[in-house]
């Protein structure tokens, strides 16, 4: 009788191969960040994108940067930490706890949303804004709140 198979991917890659999927919802040209939420238990809670709200036509949609706040998606974009925990259907108490995987390390108004969903850790692949004010408040808000975080990379060809 054969043995099980041994070479099978960890739990983070799987995660996080979740929410690289997710991220190819994405509309937006410039930024595709996907999340993925994970209980303790391995199992998958929720999942979001970047996106626009229901009712807003991503068809009509000012996807630039603009001076013009009006026509600047970032005023208009959910991002998709933030999804993944609205699109969320259980009960709140399933999500403490619980890991975040998502694409961009979360901007300080997602990390203060994790924090208040009771995630209790979050694992990201890039993290482009490291050096800004935002990453700085983020990573400051998350280390105060006790919520762990920790970088990981996937193989190239789980990116393509």
């Amino acid at each position: 009788m054969p043995g099980k198979r041994s070479q099978v991917i960890s739990w983070d890659e799987f995660f996080m191969r979740v929410a690289v999927a997710a991220s190819l919802r994405s509309k937006d040209p410039n930024t595709q960040v996907g999340a993925c939420i994970a209980g303790t238990d391995h199992r998958i809670l929720s999942v979001g994108y970047n996106g626009t709200p229901h009712g807003l036509s991503d068809d009509e949609f000012p996807w630039g940067d603009s001076d013009d706040p009006l026509n600047d998606k970032h005023n208009y974009v959910i991002h998709a930490e933030a999804n993944a925990i609205l699109n969320y259907r259980g009960s709140l108490k399933e999500l403490s706890g619980a890991t975040v995987y998502v694409t961009l390390f979360p901007c300080q108004e997602c990390a203060k949303t994790l924090v208040q969903a009771g995630i209790g850790e979050v694992v990201y692949l890039d993290d482009k804004y490291h050096d800004t004010v935002g990453g700085a408040i983020s990573r400051a808000v998350l280390d105060r709140c006790g919520v762990r975080y920790r970088q990981v990379a996937l193989p190239l060809e789980a990116l393509d």
